[in-house]
């Protein structure tokens, strides 16, 4: 994910495609070696959304179709897997249970599952992408005061880290390496 204001994204979507693999190649070639690209390039604005429901009768949405956050640290991509594992943790007890897996009020086990942890990581990124994306200097003194004292606090640290690793709250199983 390349995080690009806005008016310069639009430029260099919209400008010659030479110029945007040259505008690649000095950001990433260190990482990512020579960089050919093959299509138009695309932009999407980034913020938060979350979908009023993630069920219906026999629809669930998971990961990016219930929810988008900004791509800190991978956090999309494990509300994603949580998501999935557990809509799949439901849907199998339920199926144990002899009951309909696409019923609403199956489903809605899943969304009520995962709508706290979904809104609560939404918040958090949203909170952190301002509060890292602006230099104003009393929340730039917040922001180095606040990083300080997480790197001088080991449990807070690892609070901060568990988070991150989307292992906190209710796990669902297959996350935890376990069958369902």
């Amino acid at each position: 994910v390349w995080v690009e204001r806005t008016e310069d994204a639009q430029k260099l979507v919209d400008g010659d495609e030479f110029v945007f693999e040259h505008e690649l190649e000095q950001r990433f070639s260190l990482k990512l070696g020579e960089i050919r690209v093959d299509d138009k390039p695309r932009a999407w604005p980034l913020g938060l959304t979350l979908a009023r429901a993630f069920v219906a009768p026999r629809i669930a949405l998971a990961g990016d179709a219930a929810h988008g956050i900004h791509p800190i640290a991978g956090q999309g991509l494990n509300l994603g897997f949580k998501d999935v594992a557990a809509l799949a943790e439901v849907v199998v007890e339920a199926d144990r249970l002899g009951q309909d897996i696409g019923a609403l009020d199956v489903l809605e086990r899943y969304q009520q599952w995962r709508r706290f942890d979904t809104l609560q990581m939404g918040i958090t990124t949203d909170v952190l992408n301002r509060l890292f994306s602006n230099d104003i200097g009393p929340l730039r003194a917040v922001r180095d005061i606040g990083l300080g004292l997480v790197e001088r606090m080991p449990k807070l640290k690892d609070f901060f880290i568990r988070q991150a690793s989307g292992l906190s709250g209710d796990t669902p199983r297959l996350l935890k390496g376990e069958a369902i």
